[in-house]
């Protein structure tokens, strides 16, 4: 199914190999996976609301650099995800209708329930629930190694997709001169001294520029 005949739900969920792309970027930074992951999703949400077919670029190009900016604002804002008011009052009116539900019939109610009670989407309300979830920690519990967390696999195609995204900005954002170069060395598989020649430079001199300019694409790929 395209965007077009999926419901919203649907297609969040069958894009989230995007979110777990883009969220292991930056394990180990000091930022828990489930953090990194629901900022992500929030960056979904926004490039589903935000996407316009009318560009002509597929959903995952738009979708990338919006879930990589969630998770980048993640850092700037100390690792905490922020919810608004709105949220964090509909997640007190959730537990409230669940509890008489809960009573009422003696069976937990379902999302698509809550939402009818509520007069909201099921969408708005599973954000709810979830942001209002306790922090789940990835470290086992018995573990005596300190740092080691769980690794979630994720068989995700679009890992791939990420970084060359990702290296594709760096790129852009690289002077003219450089981008040749990088492309002469590592597009074309030209040799340092090929690329000297073309570039009517030394191979020295080739070696030394390239040793600078991945060190600046490395330290912005991690930005």
């Amino acid at each position: 199914m395209t965007i077009d005949t999926q419901t919203r739900d649907d297609f969040i969920q069958n894009n989230l190999g995007l979110v777990h792309a883009c969220a292991g970027r930056f394990r180990g930074r000091g930022i828990e996976y489930d953090d990194l992951y629901s900022a992500g999703c929030i960056g979904l949400l926004k490039a589903y609301d935000g996407f316009d077919r009318g560009r002509g670029v597929c959903f995952s190009t738009y979708a990338v650099p919006v879930i990589l900016g969630e998770i980048k604002k993640l850092f700037r804002d100390g690792g905490t995800v922020k919810v608004s008011r709105s949220v964090k009052e509909l997640g007190l009116k959730i537990n409230a209708v669940r509890e008489r539900l809960l009573k009422q019939t003696g069976i937990e109610p379902g999302v698509a329930r809550l939402a009818q009670e509520l007069d909201s989407t099921p969408e708005a309300v599973a954000f709810a629930i979830r942001a209002a979830l306790p922090a789940i920690s990835l470290t086992p519990e018995n573990s005596d190694e300190p740092g080691k967390e769980l690794d979630i696999p994720v068989d995700s195609p679009e890992e791939e997709l990420s970084d060359r995204i990702g290296l594709a900005e760096v790129m852009q954002n690289l002077p003219e001169e450089d981008r040749l170069l990088i492309r002469l060395r590592f597009y074309a598989g030209r040799t340092q001294s090929e690329t000297a020649s073309l570039l009517h430079t030394t191979q020295v001199q080739i070696s030394r520029r390239e040793r600078r300019i991945l060190k600046q694409m490395r330290t912005r790929l991690l930005e």
